[in-house]
């Protein structure tokens, strides 16, 4: 069985992030890590290698600064590893999945694992536009995943119940927080990934039409989410309270109309 991970190097969820004019967040000197979400799927496909046999490839899209994420990956027992270089194309959620699909199309497969959502953009797009381009089954936000032959059985999450899915390979799933534990690479783990196979492509070598590769979509910005401000307690009897209550979320919070009589 041939297990693919898509993955994205993102910043550590415990690191400052810097906004400078809107528009860029400065990630000079901080710490670069495997999406969180991402491990998810790595440990999986590990998983699935364990006691199905046969071998794990994670490929990523990013600066020559993403092979570290790469190699954590094979150090946690990922067999070969693809980076498809990009140092200054913008790229959108439409292109990337374009890139990552002409990547894949002629590779062996039947699982194509990733995560749920990358944590600095949050757009949960890209798993599911590459099972579209490939023309597969994908299934999103997945808790556990068990393989029966040619059978998948997955379980997701569902505002507070589970649903059970069942499908056939090959499948791309994205995984959720819950799927399972990530381990820690271990000394020998690091050690062999030194020199396990390691795949370096060029955007060009994929030979993805430059229509394509045109971001669909555009940040217009970027902001840190608003200082809390202290709460307030409302005095007086309920009616009062109520009342006051109308008027601040009318008038000041403005979250709320006020209705109109006739």
């Amino acid at each position: 069985m041939n297990m693919l991970v898509i993955l994205k190097q993102t910043f550590d969820t415990e690191e400052r992030i810097t906004i400078e004019n809107g528009q860029i967040i400065n990630e000079e000197n901080v710490q670069l890590i495997i999406n969180p979400y991402d491990e998810y799927a790595v440990e999986e496909a590990v998983q699935l290698k364990e006691k199905h046999g046969g071998e794990v490839t994670v490929i990523t899209i990013g600066s020559p600064e993403a092979e570290s994420a790469l190699r954590t990956a094979l150090a946690m027992g990922a067999d070969k590893a693809v980076l498809i270089e990009n140092e200054d194309r913008p790229l959108d959620e439409y292109s990337i999945a374009k890139v990552l699909a002409a990547a894949i199309k002629d590779r062996e497969y039947d699982v194509i694992l990733g995560g749920n959502m990358s944590v600095d953009n949050g757009a949960a797009q890209v798993g599911p536009r590459v099972a579209e381009e490939l023309g597969i089954p994908h299934i999103s936000s997945i808790t556990k995943l068990e393989i029966d032959g040619e059978s998948v059985q997955v379980q997701r999450d569902v505002e507070g119940d589970v649903e059970i899915i069942t499908s056939s390979l090959p499948i791309l799933v994205t995984a959720q927080q819950g799927l399972n534990e990530p381990r820690y690479p271990s000394l020998p783990g690091i050690r062999k990934a030194k020199n396990k196979p390691f795949e370096r492509l060029s955007i060009e070598d994929l030979g993805v039409s430059e229509d394509h590769l045109r971001p669909k979509s555009q940040v217009l910005d970027h902001y840190l989410p608003p200082k809390k401000e202290a709460g307030r307690i409302l005095a007086g009897d309920l009616k009062a309270q109520v009342g006051e209550l109308v008027q601040i979320l009318c008038d000041e919070e403005k979250v709320v109309q006020r209705g109109r009589t006739a």
